[in-house]
């Protein structure tokens, strides 16, 4: 079973609502400093226009609750208790918080009424389709699936690339020769990677090791203080994996590149390539090469196809040559015994 195999998911079954607060959403709270300890257990979020007006059989409650425009007009255009009420119905049910686009603001006795229930009551300045679309995409990033690989990643040419192999075959100091060539450091030994959407993988570094590096013999170092700001990267989408091994010569190593196999990881395939090691082998050009290859591939072309329609081209060639050779032999053939 290779460590691809092993890999270990880990995926987060809640939330507080205090962490909406480090969302790009900017929200003030405005009632319910209690509520703050809510959970949050869905990334979804809901517009409560039909609860508002009475209909809760389908009331998705658990989700985080968004006030826009519809909903405050919705409620000025009631009369006194009717808003206290439409309030009411909502606030029965287990909110884990409220948010009002717009810089809306609610009448303070309907904030009596959410801040009586514990639930948090925030604005914000956006508009409802930013501030749900930014909200999403926080929620998004906080219950992704993540997955924690060992290998160093580094940003060669734009591309992301993930150095893998037994501990201790030199993917550090591959990966330290790259950034001393210009290239940037993403994360060293534990990379944390995590799913967005359903096909990019999002690779950053620890909170304890980020942008750190072991190397056999000397130890510790900053790779931030030694090579400055542009040497570094917070993140980078994993885009190719380079699976480093010694060499044996037992095994089968591709020799043109048309046999793609990528990995799965997590459900997203990614491109890989199996590189074996041995004395005097410049790993750190050849890294640099694959990303660039990468690259032409990404944009269109590949050059072992283009060198195997060559190959293939010169073979029809041939086979033209020799049957225009033996239809010359017939034709002479049958005119010498014409004669």
């Amino acid at each position: 079973m290779s460590q691809f195999e092993r890999l270990k998911t880990i995926t987060k079954d809640n939330i507080l609502v205090r962490q909406l607060l480090t969302s790009p959403v900017q929200l003030t709270t405005i009632a319910g400093q209690d509520g703050l300890d809510n959970m949050i257990k869905d990334k979804n979020l809901h517009r409560p226009q039909l609860a508002l007006a009475g209909f809760v059989e389908l009331f998705t409650f658990h989700r985080v609750q968004v006030f826009g425009n519809t909903e405050i007009y919705y409620l000025k255009s009631l009369p006194g208790k009717e808003r206290i009420k439409a309030c009411e119905t909502i606030a029965n049910f287990a909110i884990p918080c409220i948010i009002l686009t717009n810089n809306h603001q609610f009448d303070q006795e309907l904030l009596d009424i959410f801040e009586s229930r514990n639930i948090t009551v925030f604005t914000t300045p956006f508009e409802t389709t930013k501030a749900i679309y930014l909200l999403s995409d926080f929620l998004d990033d906080q219950f992704a699936l993540q997955v924690a690989m060992h290998g160093s990643f580094v940003d060669v040419y734009g591309v992301g690339v993930l150095l893998t192999g037994r501990s201790g075959i030199g993917k550090s100091e591959i990966a330290l020769d790259l950034i001393e060539r210009g290239h940037r450091l993403v994360a060293d030994d534990l990379v944390m990677f995590t799913k967005k959407r359903e096909s990019v993988l999002m690779g950053t570094g620890t909170n304890l090791s980020q942008h750190f590096m072991e190397i056999r013999g000397l130890g510790i170092i900053d790779v931030e203080k030694m090579f400055g700001i542009r040497a570094i990267r917070f993140q980078k989408r994993l885009e190719i994996v380079v699976e480093l091994e010694e060499w044996n010569r037992d095994n089968e190593y591709t020799r043109t590149g048309l046999e793609e196999a990528p990995l799965s990881l997590v459900g997203v395939d990614v491109a890989s390539v199996k590189l074996p090691l041995f004395p005097g082998k410049n790993v750190t050009v050849i890294t640099e090469v694959i990303a660039l290859n990468y690259l032409l591939r990404t944009y269109g072309y590949n050059a072992a196809k283009v060198f195997a329609d060559r190959l293939q081209d010169q073979i029809n060639l041939r086979r033209l040559h020799k049957k225009a050779a033996h239809d010359q032999r017939l034709v002479s053939y049958f005119q010498s015994d014409d004669e």
